[in-house]
């Protein structure tokens, strides 16, 4: 008799997409290298898009969602990775369009999946998640940029600090040593902003007030923006020479306005951000970081964990922006 799963699964349905935990067969996971059993999954923005349908994400449903998962190996096809090693999967094509990590199940090519470092566990590894990792890669970007200079004694700015990676990206920069300013649509998150590290908190009607274009008084040596759009804008025309800005995400607007100055003036950059496709060594560097020298406090405090029946509640909130903190899917 074949074994069966739990899933959530994403279908259309008169025009629309619902919800619903079903039975899976292994079968019906595609070819790979790996059979995983899945014990945490978190809750992305892109989770949220493939669930409801909107373009962009995923093609074929029904469909599995969760583009990162953690768990143990039960079943392998290569030497390097045995039956009872704990693993990591984030981005690649897992809840994209391949069954993804809310399921019991997944099966996943090698070149998808790193070993779960030391010092990390695999609730942990998920209250950060795939937030954590573009938090974490934004972090290490931006100290690439300024040659290893560190962030003690900077001043930083994080735009949509409330959400996954705003929030981690807050925890992060203020661990690290930087005088961090938090920008945020939510007035009553004040506690919870204080309580992850910021040092100032910023409205987005204050940020309006407080830079000018095209160019204006150098307020931050960084940043970090999951915004884009007019925030953005803004961003740049207020650091200081020599600063830098990275981006990960689009709630804001796919385009952004700027003129030459900020960076024939001050030599400032903008540094895309991409968590999805980047080589895999490249995430267990961040990875391995987290297991060390960032592991965050009051992480366990801003997360909220879940199971699959509930998620559908969970996705209306992050799409409607009132998420605060992070997601944990317990499997």
């Amino acid at each position: 008799m074949s074994k069966t799963f739990k899933a959530l699964e994403a279908s259309e349905e008169n025009g629309g997409f619902k919800l619903s935990v079903i039975e899976k067969k292994l079968e019906d996971l595609p070819k790979g290298d790996l059979l995983i059993k899945v014990e945490y999954s978190s809750l992305n923005y892109k989770d949220a898009m493939s669930a409801s349908g909107i373009p962009g994400v995923t093609r074929n449903y029904p469909h599995t969602p969760g583009i990162d998962a953690t768990g143990e190996i039960v079943e392998s096809e290569v030497g390097d990775f045995k039956e009872g090693d704990k693993v990591i999967v984030t981005g690649y094509d897992l809840g994209m369009n391949t069954s993804g990590g809310f399921g019991e199940y997944i099966r996943v090519p090698i070149d998808w999946v790193i070993h779960l470092p030391k010092g990390l566990s695999t609730k942990h590894s998920m209250s950060l998640g795939t937030a954590g990792l573009t938090a974490g890669l934004s972090i290490h970007a931006l100290d690439n940029f300024r040659e290893y200079l560190g962030f003690k004694d900077t001043k930083s700015v994080v735009t949509g600090s409330t959400g996954g990676v705003g929030s981690l990206a807050v925890m992060l920069l203020s661990k690290l040593g930087s005088e961090v300013t938090a920008v945020t649509g939510k007035k009553d998150k004040s506690d919870f902003l204080s309580l992850i590290g910021a040092s100032n908190i910023l409205s987005r009607e204050e940020l309006v007030e407080t830079t000018k274009k095209p160019i204006g008084k150098s307020l931050w040596d960084l940043g970090v923006d999951v915004v884009s759009g007019e925030t953005l804008s803004l961003l740049l025309t207020s650091l200081s020479p020599g600063g830098a800005v990275a981006c990960s995400g689009l709630v804001g607007g796919t385009s952004f306005e700027s003129s030459i100055f900020p960076f024939i003036l001050r030599g400032n950059a903008l540094i895309g951000i991409d968590s999805v496709e980047i080589p895999l060594k490249e995430k267990a560097h961040i990875w391995e970081h987290f297991a060390s020298d960032w592991v965050l406090d009051h992480l366990d405090e801003i997360t909220k964990e879940v199971s699959l029946v509930d998620l559908e509640t969970e996705i209306q909130s992050i799409l409607s922006g009132s998420q605060v903190g992070r997601v944990l899917v317990k499997i």
